[in-house]
């Protein structure tokens, strides 16, 4: 694993909350999810960045070294962040829509209401797997709004600097045969699945942390976990190689039966960002309007989650 700036947020998080459970409050992540990804730094970068105790968390040798180095990269690459926008947004109003995403049904959604509403040669898309680089494209200056998911109640990655409006919270649910086992059910728990193989989409944040957490609060570990595009992921369902994980507001697909987790364990937010102070910013509030109406367009094509949200409050789309 490569050391992102991310990762040396969540340590000086860690050192300045002086505990986990302060620091995932802070960062807004599960407790679970964030000492995985302890973890990981910690692999990474060769030793213990902090001895646990029963009052919290002290930082070790090499944690202390690490911090230090903290404190003057996160700075510095802010003044980056921040200097960049200035210089590329000092023309003056951005004429047209530039937006960026990673893929699903809203995305096309919004540059279609936006195409409809405006001229259609005034929108403009770059797509990406990498929420890091369409973060740092809205940052920069070289798209206007950015269109990507969190888990849970976890911030987007990569964020900072960026103003966000929520536009849906989705459960995941689940894509099995037709012929599997549990097809028929409308909702089951996590632990029914421990003997399965998985197929997912691919994404940065902390959605893999969140599923493992998941699982391993269900009992078990994920046998295998194939990272795929969509297609793939859909195919591999179809055919009965793996489950496969999806947003409530993914479309039905032919030969897919689509099943919801008892209790929840997985969401998914659905959130709009821009920087606050570069011209999009005054166009933000129609963005995010046609970016909610695109959800609840794309709520009203599922059937089973528009009848799944009747009996679950708290999800669907932001008003």
């Amino acid at each position: 694993m490569d050391m992102e700036l991310r990762h040396l947020r969540t340590i000086r998080a860690i050192a300045d909350a002086g505990s986990l459970t302060r620091a995932s409050a802070v960062l807004g992540l599960a407790q679970p999810a964030l000492s995985t990804q302890l973890k990981r730094i910690e692999k990474a970068l060769g030793g213990a960045l902090f001895e646990r105790g029963r009052e919290g968390v002290t930082l070790t040798p090499l944690g202390e070294l690490v911090l230090d180095r903290a404190r003057m990269l996160l700075p510095a690459a802010r003044e980056l962040q921040e200097e960049a926008v200035r210089f590329a947004n000092r023309v003056g109003v951005t004429p047209r829509f530039r937006l960026g995403g990673t893929h699903g049904p809203l995305f096309g959604g919004l540059v279609d209401r936006l195409a409809e509403e405006h001229h259609a040669d005034t929108v403009t898309t770059h797509m990406s797997w990498s929420n890091r680089e369409l973060t740092a494209m809205v940052a920069t200056g070289r798209l206007d709004y950015v269109l990507l998911g969190a888990c849970g109640e976890s911030r987007p990655a990569y964020g900072g600097g960026l103003a966000w409006r929520e536009v849906g919270t989705d459960p995941v649910f689940l894509m099995l045969a037709l012929d599997h086992r549990l097809a028929g059910e409308r909702e089951v728990d996590l632990a029914a699945f421990a003997d399965d193989r998985w197929a997912a989409v691919p994404g940065e944040g902390c959605f893999e942390d969140c599923f493992f957490t998941a699982c391993a609060r269900a009992g078990f570990t994920p046998r295998a976990v194939y990272e795929t595009d969509v297609a793939a992921c859909v195919y591999l369902s179809q055919v009965g190689r793996a489950v496969g994980l999806c947003r409530a507001t993914m479309p039905p697909m032919p030969g897919i039966a689509r099943v919801a987790l008892a209790g929840t364990p997985l969401s998914w937010r659905h959130l709009i960002g821009w920087h606050p102070h570069a011209p999009a910013a005054r166009t933000a509030s129609l963005v995010t309007e046609q970016a909610r109406a695109a959800h609840a367009a794309a709520v009203r094509e599922a059937p089973d989650y528009a009848a799944w949200l009747a009996d679950h409050e708290g999800y669907g789309t932001a008003n």
